[in-house]
């Protein structure tokens, strides 16, 4: 036996470790910055495929900086509270009470009273409702590392076939096919 085939059956006989977590940036400041970016990334994007952008040919800039603005207000809010409550990251409360004194700032600079009532709660809103389908969508993205393979459902028209299941099909595909030429063969003959 080779030395490297000795190194894979000793490895063969070890447990296998868990795979790693998906990892979050650790400082309040890398997850504000890496959130602001992102939102002006996808802001731009979206200014990109206005049907405004011919009319204002910088609505791009101004679609990264609004949603900068707005992710950065937010994420700061969120991330002040959750310092203040000396509570996780993860924490859906976290990002109701941000929600919550980010719209209400950014909506007293752009509507007034009505409109810090308006973007508060519009804010705790969208950020609970953001935070808590994070959490599931990370839980369930750990999940499925977990495993080998994606199992399809059975009812799921596209399957992956074994090599006996796709011999029967072929044999099947064979016998459809003749039927049809030959069907017409006889149509052509009469």
């Amino acid at each position: 036996m080779a030395s490297g085939d000795q190194k894979f059956a000793e490895r063969k006989n070890q447990p296998v470790s868990p795979p790693t977590p998906i990892v979050q940036p650790t400082t309040p400041t890398k997850r504000v910055l890496i959130t602001t970016l992102l939102a002006g990334v996808i802001g731009g994007g979206a200014g990109l495929v206005s049907k405004r952008r011919k009319a204002y040919p910088n609505i791009p800039t101004i679609y990264a900086t609004n949603f900068a603005i707005v992710a950065g207000c937010y994420c700061g809010a969120r991330e002040f509270v959750r310092i203040t409550r000396r509570s996780e990251h993860d924490d859906v409360l976290n990002s109701t009470i941000g929600g919550l004194f980010s719209g209400a700032l950014l909506g007293r600079l752009q509507g007034g009273p009505y409109g810090a009532l308006r973007y508060s709660v519009i804010f705790a809103a969208m950020g609970t409702a953001s935070a808590y389908a994070g959490h599931k969508a990370k839980a369930m993205l750990e999940n499925h590392r977990n495993k080998d393979s994606i199992k399809l459902p059975e009812w799921f028209p596209i399957q992956i076939l074994d090599d006996e299941a796709l011999a029967k099909k072929k044999a099947q595909e064979q016998k459809i096919f003749s039927e049809r030429s030959f069907g017409r063969l006889n149509k052509e003959e009469t």
